[in-house]
């Protein structure tokens, strides 16, 4: 199984990315080794926001990259509702299926929302 994921790091920004393994990958953001990203090293995870599992490696890598197109807005509304079928052809939606991030966002001590409705909401509605 594969998983393609999005942190919501230290000052609101988020990162996107794919692992075989997403608890010791989020351990890893989490600074718990060395292995874990450049990015999320100078920006920490607040917490995992979403993700998505599938059978295929290479499912995984292309969700990931459409991800990363995607402006900020068009992350958190993604976040909000989890659809990805805003994707269309690109992807095959049926590939993938929500992954259950409540006890990865345990272990980080944060609570199972990404971000409270209204926040995810205000974000959506005043910035681009």
């Amino acid at each position: 199984m594969y998983y393609t994921y999005m942190l919501i790091c230290r000052g609101g920004s988020i990162y996107t990315g794919y692992t075989a393994d997403l608890q010791r990958r989020i351990r890893e953001h989490s600074g718990e080794s060395a292995q874990g990203a450049k990015y999320t090293r100078s920006h920490p995870p607040e917490r995992l926001a979403a993700a998505w599992q599938t059978a295929e490696k290479a499912s995984a890598c292309r969700l990931e990259y459409y991800i990363k197109q995607l402006t900020k807005k068009q992350k958190l509304r993604l976040i909000a509702d989890g659809d990805l079928s805003a994707f269309g052809e690109k992807i095959n939606a049926g590939d993938y299926s929500p992954a259950d991030i409540s006890q990865i966002n345990a272990a980080l001590h944060v609570k199972d929302s990404p971000l409270g409705c209204s926040a995810v909401n205000d974000i959506l509605c005043c910035r681009d």
